[in-house]
């Protein structure tokens, strides 16, 4: 696992239980799941919003806006996983599975 990913984990994890009013982690959870997903679909919108951009005007400030996003997304996906008892390595683990096996095969298995 990456390590910034591990670290990260590590992080989340030990800030679940810790007060709303000192870590942003800790209100995320203490709002519940669906304010958790609401943060997961606004940070998945801005970075589409953020990727169309670029598509049409491959500008500096673009490239960071959607690396800017997608971090932002990254963060609060971590988030929601740790908030239903799963982690990184899960996602990881099934992306393993998964490598070396083309699409088509790969969807076809879902059944």
């Amino acid at each position: 696992m990456n390590d910034i990913i591990g670290r990260l984990t590590e992080v989340l994890s030990s800030r679940r239980q810790a007060d709303p009013d000192s870590s942003y982690v800790a209100q995320l959870h203490n709002k519940g799941l669906d304010h958790i997903l609401k943060k997961v679909g606004e940070e998945s919108a801005e970075v589409l919003i953020a990727a169309k951009a670029l598509g049409y005007e491959h500008k500096d400030h673009n490239r960071e806006a959607v690396i800017y996003e997608t971090a932002d997304l990254w963060f609060h996906t971590m988030v929601m996983l740790s908030h239903l008892g799963l982690e990184p390595a899960d996602v990881l683990n099934e992306l393993d599975r998964r490598f070396g096996l083309s699409g088509i095969e790969e969807k076809a298995s879902r059944g």
